[in-house]
Formats: C-alpha cells, structure tokens, sequence
C-alpha cells in the first residue's frame, strides 16, 4: 500500500472526513460541515521524522507511517496497560523496534494516548487495521458531537 491508496481509503470510507496535509504529515479530522477550525483527528500519515519523533526513521527511502487513534480498551487488548507519557523529546518505553516496517504496534510518542502505528503497511497489514480506523472515526465522531452538540455519525 502507499500513502495515496491508504489517503483514498479514509476519505472515501469514513463520512464527514477532511484530511489537512502539513509538515509532512497529512490528518484526517471528523469534521461534518466544517463546523469546527480543523475538527477531530482520528488518523494520520506521516512522511517526514519531527523534533520530538525519529524512532520510527520515516528518513528512509519508501517509509511512511499510518497513526490511528483507538479506545483505551482496544489499546488494553492488543498491548495492555498504555505506557506512560514520554519525557519531552523522548519515546515510550514499551520494548517495540519504533522503525520496524508492516507491523502494528503503539505509537512511539502517543501510545499513552492510546494511538497505535503501523509503517509502510502491506496490503494485508492494511486490511487488518481497518476496524481499528474504523472505530478511531466513531470515537472522532463522538467526540465532534460532544464539542459542536451535533448527534454523532
């Protein structure tokens, strides 16, 4: 899969999604009628390492990472108690390869938040983490009706 094909998927698939490419990175907000400045991130793209993430090496030719945002219960099942956060600048201590290529795992900054990563995903890597991109939009809706007092998608 490449960053194109997996950018298509989540706008095509998830209603009300408005992707916001910036800093080498592009996000995908919840955001129904622009009703919000940027609306409620659920996943992003990366391309590009940032001051406070180069554990995964997006330098490397080819490499790309797809961060997703997940309930703290999804989070518990696939990697159990979310870690703590990282110092400023630093990573997450979970015992992951951060730059391992095709495999699900926490985010290396944001796992705390319950965000979780996959780089460069395969296209069976890719069919594995839709219902996780799936849920991460339901939460993203809850949340944009909380915020706005819409009912949620």
């Amino acid at each position: 899969m490449d960053q194109e094909a997996i950018a298509a998927y989540i706008t095509s698939t998830f209603p009300g999604t408005h992707p916001v490419s910036a800093w080498g990175e592009t996000a995908f907000f919840f955001n129904p009628g622009r009703q919000l400045p940027r609306g409620v991130y659920f996943a992003t793209l990366k391309d590009k390492d940032g001051n406070n993430d180069r554990a995964a090496r997006l330098d490397r030719p080819g490499v790309f990472r797809l961060n997703i945002g997940i309930g703290k219960s999804s989070y518990r099942t696939l990697f159990g108690t979310s870690p703590a956060r990282p110092a400023a600048g630093g990573v997450v201590d979970t015992g992951h390869d951060f730059g391992a290529l095709n495999t699900l795992m926490p985010h290396p900054v944001y796992a705390w938040m319950s965000w979780v990563c996959v780089l460069s995903p395969s296209a069976d890597a890719f069919d594995l983490v839709k219902p996780l991109l799936a849920e991460a939009h339901a939460l993203a809706a809850l949340k944009f009706a909380r915020r706005t007092g819409a009912s949620a998608c």
